[in-house]
């Protein structure tokens, strides 16, 4: 898999993200954004990416801190969530602009279908795929998986335009039942098309290898696999007008 970095203007901030494609495959193929968790454009994040680009998509691994920052966990990770959050108009800029990104070094390439755009999101980064699709984003499918589900800016009447998918563990405690009450409230006022999956008893982060904090996020291997499997085949049926 080929990976370049690059350099892009995200609200005030230098983002440095990452484009992921197999160079080795001919004709273009459809976008796929991938924001990642709150430790940053890490090697794990791209090889994340480049496992769900496979074939299929060109990747972007988008960048919300700038320079491509990237730490090892709490105190410094949620002090920067914290600090994206509290100014959720430059957020939504960050995110738009990596989506924009992608498209535009994509086209410069000649490798990507720019008709077809997704992203996907994990953690905090599934919280900032929301937050793309709240913004009125032109893009077919976002798929949130265990994000922060709260919105600062909720989406009215027509906002959305993607279809959205919801991955969630029903004991997760940074997302609690109360906040996806409040979120399918607010997509159904949107008329937005969306659904979402609850994976009885999961904590946090259930579908990151790495992660392993007993009564906050836990890795689940059968549940990680029917999610990767099952927002491939979303996005599919997005890009083909099945939903």
């Amino acid at each position: 898999m080929a990976v370049e970095r690059i350099d892009y203007q995200a609200g005030t901030v230098v983002g440095r993200g990452a484009l992921v494609w197999n160079e080795k495959i001919d004709g273009p193929r459809p976008l796929l954004l991938v924001m990642p968790n709150w430790l940053g454009v890490t090697d794990a994040a791209i090889a994340r990416a480049a496992r769900i680009a496979g074939d299929k998509y060109i990747a972007f691994v988008g960048c919300m801190y700038g320079e491509g920052k990237t730490c090892d966990g709490p105190p410094t990770s949620k002090a920067w969530v914290d600090a994206v959050a509290s100014d959720p108009v430059e957020r939504r800029k960050r995110v738009n602009a990596a989506l924009d990104t992608l498209v535009a070094e994509a086209e410069k390439r000649g490798i990507g279908d720019t008709s077809k755009k997704a992203a996907v999101g994990f953690c905090f980064g599934g919280a900032n795929v929301l937050e793309l699709a709240r913004s009125g984003a032109e893009f077919d499918a976002a798929v949130c998986v265990h994000g922060d589900l709260a919105g600062s800016i909720p989406a009215r009447k027509g906002d959305i335009k993607a279809a959205l998918f919801i991955f969630h563990g029903s004991k997760d405690p940074i997302a609690p039942k109360a906040d996806r009450d409040a979120l399918e409230a607010e997509l159904d006022a949107a008329e937005a098309k969306w659904q979402m999956l609850d994976f009885g008893g999961l904590l946090h982060a259930f579908a990151e290898e790495d992660v392993n904090v007993p009564g906050i996020g836990v890795y689940h291997p059968g549940a990680a696999h029917q999610t990767y499997r099952m927002l491939d085949d979303f996005i599919q049926d997005a890009f083909a007008k099945r939903l």
